[in-house]
């Protein structure tokens, strides 16, 4: 049976979202509640897919099919391409099944020629807007298929503006458009080495080929990759009959959302251009009218706007980004899709969503992607700073940043690469500049709107953004921007406020964030879904009272390592470390015993009962001691200026510990149980400030639900060992102290072999948490510094990995280590508690491969809690939905 790979707007039989995309299953759907969108077809993302198989040629049924879609369109229309009496011009749109704004091309106003310009302007008799299109048409098709630089074209324009000292393109008569049109084609001559085709069905196939390709263009990549969203699905194609929004001023074209993107309010949110096409709006070339100014010039036009918007969010039950076209006072609506939105706007719209009894709480959960919620776990200016205001715009992604002014996207990347804040600033941006976003705290643009490139990318990535600051003159080729007589150089610092569109001179202190009513609410509704717990890893108390702050259940991970590195404590680690007798280091160790006593009470005080994994000491040792390559000058320097001092013999003793103590890879040296089963006074130490702080605590009426881990097992016996350590000096403490205590003995599954002989190693724990950083790097054999700094990238942009393992957890290898780990810990120990505590507990594929596998926690930093509270309770909805597909089936 062949392949259906084209589809009429109103085919009976309906694709699949996967089959037309995003943009082709919302024309059909809204073709079929009859709503005004003009005619068309779409050829399948299975078509694009054909093309790539094929070596980049459309299957010869798929020309087939588009050749008689192409005449059930003229039927429909009553125009046929190309005519010279009456032509049919079309777009062609790419159309993927996620929504990428700006990544992939389109083309307008495809069928014009050097005849059916003619026909269309006779026909319309309106001869500027027949050359206008022609000119549109000659630039968007040389760019977009025959790879000309939109650079010459636009040259060519300005040039015409100051030859005629016109403010803009509507100025532009319909004589001068011809003259453009005659040095576009000596351009495309010059540039294609060919001339500009002229036949309709030579343009649409090319242009078909040429979405297809851009499919895999270096901006679609790099925002396929931003957002995960897999290269296999391929993009359909959209063709569609074209309407007019710059033929005259009854004319319009704009970009409508049902609800605010950037704050969520429900009200429409927009905005428009008088006889302009769609392009002029999302491209920011000029500055359009806000949504509601369209009431004033055409009220008729402004209700049915507001009455479709009204009746597209009720029927996608969520909030829409409308792209529209008003041709002489008619609205067409040309296309709906879930619009992006900030996760401001994402929470506060899936709670009123629910008030609005348009969806329910577990679906509100749904809505809000975890990832986003980082958006709002970052700082704000400080508002009692006084700050110095330079200019404003319009403020189209909230946020705030510093940074120093860059106007390349090429030189901001490379700048972020070596640690630089930078700012964008473009007079507009384009899908181009993505990387150069991707890599800036923020973007600034002098033109475009709230709806232009640069807002929405910026927007769905959580950056901040300003758009439209007509103010700023912008001087790329001396890479500087004036405000009146204010000069501002490429490496000046300046500030911005995405939520009031202001710019600063200079760097302002930011402040802390707060979280929202309707935050606090999805969390809440969470949590009451949510099967597995989400802890925080914190090392002092205010990590820990940021974390119970944040709703975590626990600490899953306190590092005590962590509490060595105060500058004052640094030399009694030092001591402890460099010590050659016991009664050297038990001297160390009694200074610290009160110490690491101290810090063990605040952090039990702050939790107030919440469970607790304190990790015994693991330490790198070489981060704890003085670098050899410090300490060799310092002892060359002495040994030629002063070669008889005590300094010298000091430095040359501590240089021949350090030798000592040097390690090939300590990664895997002398650290976590290793340190104790050779020096047992340390953990017996640390196990000793355990105990009494847990006494001096439930003193003070505070339960404490402490689990005390010990590191880098690989062998049961090192278990065995420090576990019959700490329960001798709870023992003691016992006695001591005339107290019971309740607490756990686990351990952290980090290598390997543990993973591996989970079984055995359940026999002494407690507790499993698994160590995923460490174990990604034992199970690939990475230095997680080295493979993220030379190789790593590579690996994912060229997909040999498919993302940073470090980032989302490895699931076919290091996930089957863990998986391997639960069950066969939970054959020994059927109650066993498992948990995560590497940076993969807060990051949402790694927290539903952890609920799916059955673990009781995740645990990860106290900024990411509520993003693994969201992602956790989804695992769960998640689970709840299968299980009731199961059941009906």
């Amino acid at each position: 049976m062949d392949k259906n790979f084209v589809f009429m707007f109103d085919q009976p039989e309906k694709g699949s979202k996967e089959l037309l995309g995003g943009k082709g299953a919302n024309l059909a759907e809204m073709t079929r509640i009859g709503l005004p969108v003009p005619y068309g077809f779409t050829i399948t993302t299975a078509a694009c897919n054909s093309y790539y198989d094929t070596g980049q040629v459309i299957p010869p049924e798929a020309e087939l099919q588009v050749l008689k879609a192409l005449k059930l369109l003229e039927e429909k229309t009553g125009k046929k391409l190309g005519d010279a009496a009456d032509p049919l011009l079309v777009s062609v749109r790419s159309g993927a099944v996620h929504s990428m704004p700006g990544m992939m091309d389109t083309v307008l106003n495809l069928g014009l020629n050097d005849e059916s310009v003619q026909g269309m302007a006779e026909l319309t008799n309106n001869p500027r807007f027949a050359y206008d299109s022609y000119r549109r048409f000659i630039q968007m098709f040389s760019d977009v298929v025959l790879h000309v630089d939109n650079f010459h074209f636009e040259r060519q324009l300005e040039e015409l503006r100051e030859e005629k000292g016109y403010d803009s393109d509507t100025e532009i008569t319909a004589e001068e458009w011809q003259q453009v049109i005659g040095n576009f084609k000596d351009i495309v001559k010059k540039h294609a080495k060919r001339s500009f085709p002229e036949d309709p069905k030579d343009q649409l196939f090319l242009t078909i080929n040429a979405v297809f390709d851009s499919w895999n263009n270096q901006r679609a990549v790099l925002y396929r990759r931003l957002h995960q969203i897999p290269g296999h699905l391929g993009t359909a194609v959209n063709i569609q009959s074209m309407v007019f929004g710059n033929m005259g001023n009854d004319s319009g074209t704009g970009v409508a959302f049902t609800r605010n993107p950037s704050t969520g309010e429900s009200k429409l949110y927009g905005e428009y251009l008088m006889n302009a096409q769609g392009e002029d709006v999302v491209a920011g070339i000029r500055t359009p009218q806000p949504i509601a100014s369209l009431q004033k010039e055409m009220p008729t036009v402004h209700q049915q706007l507001i009455d479709t918007c009204q009746l597209l969010e009720n029927h996608y039950k969520d909030m829409q980004d409308i792209e529209f076209t008003v041709e002489r006072g008619n609205l067409f609506i040309l296309q709906t899709r879930t619009g992006k939105r900030t996760a401001q706007a994402a929470i506060k719209i899936a709670v009123e969503l629910v008030k609005e009894e348009i969806i329910d709480k577990q679906e509100a959960v749904l809505r809000v992607d975890p990832d986003q919620l980082n958006q709002l776990l970052h700082h704000r200016i400080d508002p009692d700073h006084k700050r110095t205001p330079l200019t404003s715009g319009l403020p189209a992604s909230p946020g705030a940043a510093t940074g120093q002014v860059i106007f390349d996207a090429d030189e901001a990347e490379e700048l972020a690469k070596n640690g630089k804040r930078v700012i964008l600033v473009r007079p507009e941006t384009t899908p181009d500049d993505i990387h150069g976003i991707v890599a800036s705290q923020a973007t600034v643009t002098s033109r475009g709107g709230m709806t232009s490139h640069a807002a929405v990318v910026a927007r769905g990535m959580g950056k901040a953004c300003i758009c439209g600051c007509e103010s700023l003159k912008i001087h790329l080729n001396s890479k500087q921007f004036s405000v009146e007589d204010v000069v501002i150089k490429q490496g000046d610092t300046i500030t911005i406020d995405g939520s009031t569109g202001e710019i600063f001179l200079g760097e302002i202190p930011m402040i802390e964030p707060q979280l929202s009513d309707e935050f606090q609410l999805l969390l809440r509704w969470a949590d009451e879904q949510t099967k597995m717990g989400v802890r925080a890893n914190a090392d002092n108390p205010q990590d820990a009272a940021k974390a119970l702050e944040f709703g975590a259940g626990g600490i899953g991970l306190c590092r005590t390592e962590h509490m060595f590195m105060d500058a004052g404590r640094i030399p009694l680690v030092q001591d402890m470390i460099l010590s050659e007798t016991n009664q050297e280091r038990n001297h160390a160790l009694d200074k610290l015993l009160p110490m690491q006593q101290q810090d063990f009470e605040e952090i039990f005080k702050t939790m107030q009962g919440y469970p607790i994994t304190v990790r015994l000491l693991d330490p790198p040792l070489h981060e704890f001691l003085p670098d050899k390559e410090d300490l060799l000058v310092d002892v060359t320097k002495l040994q030629i200026t002063d070669p008889s001092s005590k300094e010298l013999n000091e430095k040359q003793e501590l240089l021949r510990k350090v030798r000592l103590l040097e390690e090939s890879n300590p990664m895997l040296g002398h650290r976590g149980c290793r340190l104790g089963m050779i020096h047992p006074e340390i953990y017996e130490m640390q196990a000793k400030a355990i105990f009494h702080a847990i006494s001096a605590v439930n003193k003070k009426g505070i339960q404490v639900n402490s689990e005390i881990m010990i590191p880098l097992v690989s062998h049961v016996n090192e278990l065995k060992n420090m576990r019959q350590l700490v329960v001798n000096i709870g023992e003691q403490i016992k006695e001591e102290t005339e107290e019971d205590y309740n607490y756990l003995i686990g351990t952290m599954i980090e290598t390997p072999r543990a993973a591996l002989t989970a079984d055995r190693i359940a026999q002494e724990a407690d507790f499993f948490s698994f160590g995923t950083n460490d174990l990604t790097q034992t199970t690939f054999g990475f230095s997680r510094d080295d493979a993220e700094g030379k190789f790593l990238q590579h690996y994912v942009e060229n997909e040999v990995l498919p993302s940073n393992p470090f980032v989302s957890l490895d699931q076919d290898g290091v996930g089957k280590l863990v998986e391997n780990g639960v069950k066969m810990g939970r054959a020994t120990k059927p109650a066993l508690k498992t948990g995560i505590c590497g940076e993969h507990g807060g990051e949402k594929k790694s927290i539903q491969f952890c609920f799916d596998l059955g673990m009781d926690y995740v645990s990860c930093s106290p900024f990411r809690v509520p993003t693994a509270r969201l992602a956790a309770a989804q695992a769960t909805i998640r689970s709840k939905q299968k299980e009731q597909v199961l059941q009906y089936n």
